[in-house]
């Protein structure tokens, strides 16, 4: 399974950009899995940001970016995206995307990771 993001850059606050994850390598059926992002910000544990999955897409997100951030999935493509508006500097961190299946066990693959700086 590959997991590859894109879409990180340098944006000022109130600015906005969309990431992007692709999956590839496996052949299961979207009930079993979900996606998610986390990020990690220099000194500070990495959390957890928004997540999506099951047939449905049913999605979840931390308290800190509820409102500003959305998390959505192309089916066809096996693609996440995160957009995300109204960027603070505490958005500042390394956004991984992480893929699951759960399939009699855990299955986690993850990426290598895009950095968003928010700044002026």
């Amino acid at each position: 399974v590959q997991v590859v993001e894109s879409g990180g850059g340098l944006v000022q606050p109130g600015g906005s950009l969309r990431l992007s994850c692709a999956t590839s390598g496996f052949s299961s059926s979207t009930a079993t899995m979900s996606w998610s992002w986390h990020r990690q910000a220099p000194g500070k544990e990495r959390e957890f940001v928004a997540a999506i999955g099951g047939a449905g897409g049913i999605t979840n997100y931390a308290d800190s970016v509820k409102g500003r951030f959305t998390i959505s999935r192309d089916n066809a493509e096996n693609t996440v995206y995160l957009q995300m508006n109204s960027l603070k500097p505490e958005d500042t961190a390394v956004y991984y995307c992480r893929w699951r299946r759960i399939l009699g066990r855990v299955q986690d693959f993850w990426g290598q990771g895009t950095q968003v700086t928010v700044s002026s």
